[in-house]
């Protein structure tokens, strides 16, 4: 796999008395380096696709590209989506709040497109995540194959009848009703670990909460993550017309005893 990046350029205008572009940057995502690759601006010779990172390279219309490799986020931005997936903003939330890391097993349950249980595998020991969806299951399964995991074990169960794994680290349920699910999540986590509830509306998240103080897990807080872009440049500090607003509710609880 390989990134091209096309080099924004601008041009002094007189009239206008300023610079505006004239080639906007683009980014493509090259999947097969074996053969040429075609866009709007050219094609790019497969030679020089296998080019080392930093490298530019032309096209045949003689237009600039940078070639990189992608990393982990190039290539998770870019896998299929299927239902609603919890998105960067809200993953992020959940590593900083509940501190898993290289030694964590964790179980992910509502797998839908399988986003959130690929990118927390890139950083924990282990993931189970399940997903009783059966038209969900081929495109999970491609997902972790395009991004190379080999420590998700995906399993088409429904969570509310058990979970077999114990003593783990961080239980998250992305479901519509997860309430029936806490008191099997409860089981799975070992004292010091974390349930997290990921819930669109608010009516989710009190019966979440009241379903966690049933089970005798210890309710942390409820948070909902906010994601405002800014524009900065030479004319411009401002907010951006589009701003990343409510996705879900992020419930945080844990098990003390």
């Amino acid at each position: 796999m390989k990134l091209l990046i096309q080099r924004e350029k601008k041009q002094y205008v007189p009239d206008l008395d300023r610079e505006v572009t004239i080639v906007e940057g683009k980014e493509y995502f090259v999947t097969d380096t074996s053969k040429d690759f075609s866009t709007m601006h050219g094609t790019i010779k497969a030679k020089d696709l296998k080019a080392k990172d930093g490298t530019i390279v032309k096209s045949n219309q003689d237009k600039e590209f940078i070639v990189l490799t992608p990393c982990f986020s190039d290539i998770f931005r870019r896998l299929k989506r299927m239902p609603q997936s919890i998105i960067p903003k809200d993953i992020g939330a959940i590593i900083a709040e509940t501190g898993i890391d290289g030694e964590s097993v964790c179980v992910d349950a509502g797998a839908g497109s399988g986003a959130f249980a690929c990118f927390i595998a890139h950083i924990v020991k282990k993931v189970v995540s399940y997903e009783i969806n059966d038209k969900y299951l081929e495109n999970i399964k491609a997902n972790i194959e395009t991004l190379g995991l080999k420590n998700i074990t995906l399993k088409h169960q429904d969570v509310t009848q058990g979970i077999a794994e114990k003593n783990v680290d961080l239980v998250t349920l992305d479901l519509p009703e997860p309430w029936h699910a806490v008191p099997t999540a409860a089981n799975a986590i070992k004292i010091g670990g974390y349930l997290v509830g990921y819930c669109p509306h608010v009516s989710q998240a009190q019966k979440f909460l009241d379903a966690v103080k049933k089970a005798g897990l210890q309710p942390i807080k409820t948070v909902e993550v906010i994601e405002r872009p800014w524009v900065i440049d030479e004319h411009r500090t401002r907010p951006d017309n589009i701003s990343i607003g409510h996705t879900a509710f992020l419930i945080f609880t844990r098990k003390y005893t």
